[in-house]
C-alpha cells in the first residue's frame, strides 16, 4: 500500500425521519440557501415539502433552482451561480440524486470563483473554496453525498468531465432510505450498477495488498447482488433500500482506493458515451464493465478475477483460475441483465461512428498506471465489443 491521508468532513444523518435534523444543521452554517432539485419527483414524494418545512423552522431564507438534468449541464450550474450572487446566498441545499448533488457542488464552488465554473471540469482551475453544501439524498448510486467529486456535462463541446477539491465535500447529508421507495425499477437497477462499477474500479488495481479495503469491496458487491433485486421486486423494502444507500456512499468515499493507483477506466469510457449520447450513466457502465473485464483478462490477471468469483459469487475454489475468472465475468453480465439493464450499445441506439474520438478523449495518463494499461486503440476495441 502507498502512503495516504484520509479525511471525510461530511456529517451523515442516516435513517428514516432524519430530515428533522436538517434545519438545525443548516442554521448553524448558513442563513440563505439555494434550493436545488431536478424534476417533480421530490415534490411528489414529499421530500421537497419536508425540506421546506425544515428551512422555515430554522428561519432560513431560500431561492430555488429546478430542472437539473440527469447528466447535469454547465448552463444550469451557471444559472445557480448567478442566483447565489444575485440573492447573496451563503449555502446550497441539494434535493435529489448524484446529478443534482454534482450540480450543487459546481454551484457552491462557482459562487466563490471569479471565472466560469466550467473551468473546474476543463482542468483550468481547482476549487479552493465553496459555500457550505447540504444534501438530502433520493437515489442510491453515485455516492456524491459523501465525496468531493462532481461530474458536469457541456453539450456544446460533447464533454463530460469530473472535478474535485477538498472544499467540495457536503457539510451535511441526510440519508433516509424511505426517500428511495418511489424510484422506478430501471433507476434502481442503474444505480446498483453504478455502485458496483465504483467498487470494481477500486478493486481491480495493480496493488493487491490492501486486504481490508479489498474485503470491504467484496462485501459491497455481495450486498448489491443481494439487495438490488430485492429493492426492484419490493420497492418499499427498508432493509434493501438502506443497504443499497450505505453501499453507494462507501463505494466511492475514498476508503476503497486509499494507497492504490486507480484510473477509473470504465468511468472515463462511459463519460464519453454520456457526453455524446446523453444516456443514463449506470446503463453505460453496465454495458461496458463486463466487456472491459473480458478484454483485460489474461494469464497475468486471471487470479484477480478468480478471487472475485470465489469471494463475491461463491464459486468453487477447486475450479481452475481461468474458469473461475470467465464464470465470474459472465455472472456479472447476467446479473445486470437480470435487473433489466441493456447488454449492448446497440440497444441504446449507439453505433461506432464516434468511437475513435471518444477513445481519444477518454484516455488520460492514468490509463498507463491502472490494473491493465490501455491505449486509445484498446478503448475502441472495448467499445466495439460492447456493440
Amino acid at each position: 500500500m502507498k502512503n495516504f491521508t484520509y479525511s471525510i468532513p461530511t456529517v451523515i444523518h442516516f435513517g428514516e425521519g432524519q430530515i428533522k435534523k436538517l434545519g438545525g444543521e443548516i442554521a448553524a452554517r448558513a442563513h440563505k440557501v439555494l434550493l436545488i432539485y431536478g424534476g417533480g419527483s421530490v415534490k411528489r414524494s414529499g421530500v421537497y415539502d419536508a425540506a421546506v418545512a425544515q428551512l422555515k423552522a430554522g428561519g432560513i431564507e431560500w431561492a430555488e433552482l429546478s430542472g437539473v438534468e440527469p447528466n447535469p449541464r454547465i448552463a444550469t450550474a451557471r444559472e445557480g451561480v448567478r442566483l447565489c450572487r444575485e440573492h447573496k446566498l451563503d449555502g446550497v441545499l441539494a434535493l435529489g440524486g448524484g446529478s443534482v448533488i454534482d450540480c450543487a457542488k459546481c454551484v457552491a464552488a462557482g459562487a466563490l470563483y471569479s471565472g466560469d465554473p466550467w473551468d473546474f471540469s476543463a482542468g483550468k482551475a481547482v476549487p479552493e473554496k465553496a459555500l457550505p453544501l447540504f444534501t438530502v439524498l433520493t437515489m442510491a448510486a453515485t455516492g456524491s453525498e459523501m465525496d468531493n467529486i462532481a461530474v458536469m456535462s457541456n453539450p456544446e463541446t460533447n464533454q463530460k468531465e469530473a472535478f474535485s477539491g477538498p472544499c467540495c465535500y457536503p457539510a451535511v447529508s441526510i440519508l433516509d432510505p424511505t426517500y428511495t421507495y418511489s424510484l422506478p425499477a430501471f433507476q434502481t437497477a442503474a444505480g446498483t450498477a453504478d455502485i458496483m462499477s465504483h467498487t470494481f474500479e477500486n478493486y481491480f488495481s495493480p496493488i493487491e495488498t490492501s486486504y481490508l479495503a479489498d474485503s470491504m469491496a467484496e462485501a459491497i458487491l455481495r450486498s448489491c447482488i443481494q439487495y438490488g433485486p430485492k429493492a426492484i421486486e419490493t420497492p418499499d423494502d427498508y432493509e434493501a433500500r438502506a443497504n443499497l444507500m450505505w453501499n453507494a456512499s462507501w463505494a466511492i468515499n475514498g476508503f476503497l482506493d486509499m494507497g492504490k493507483p486507480v484510473a477509473w477506466s470504465v468511468h472515463r469510457m462511459e463519460h464519453e458515451l454520456s457526453a455524446f449520447y446523453d444516456i443514463t450513466h449506470g446503463v453505460g457502465l453496465a454495458i461496458l464493465t463486463p466487456n472491459w473485464m473480458r478484454y483485460v483478462l489474461s494469464e497475468k490477471t486471471e487470479h484477480r478475477f478468480a478471487r472475485y468469483g470465489m469471494a463475491v459469487w461463491g464459486l468453487d475454489a477447486s475450479l481452475s483460475p481461468r474458469v473461475l475468472a470467465e464464470t465470474a465475468i459472465q455472472k456479472t453480465r447476467d446479473f445486470f441483465s437480470s435487473m433489466g439493464l441493456p447488454a449492448t450499445l446497440a440497444e441504446v441506439g449507439i453505433g461506432p461512428e464516434h468511437f475513435g474520438e471518444m477513445a481519444r478523449k477518454a484516455r488520460t495518463g492514468g490509463f498507463d498506471k491502472t490494473f491493465v494499461p490501455l491505449s486509445a486503440e484498446d478503448i475502441v476495441e472495448i467499445y466495439r465489443m460492447s456493440l
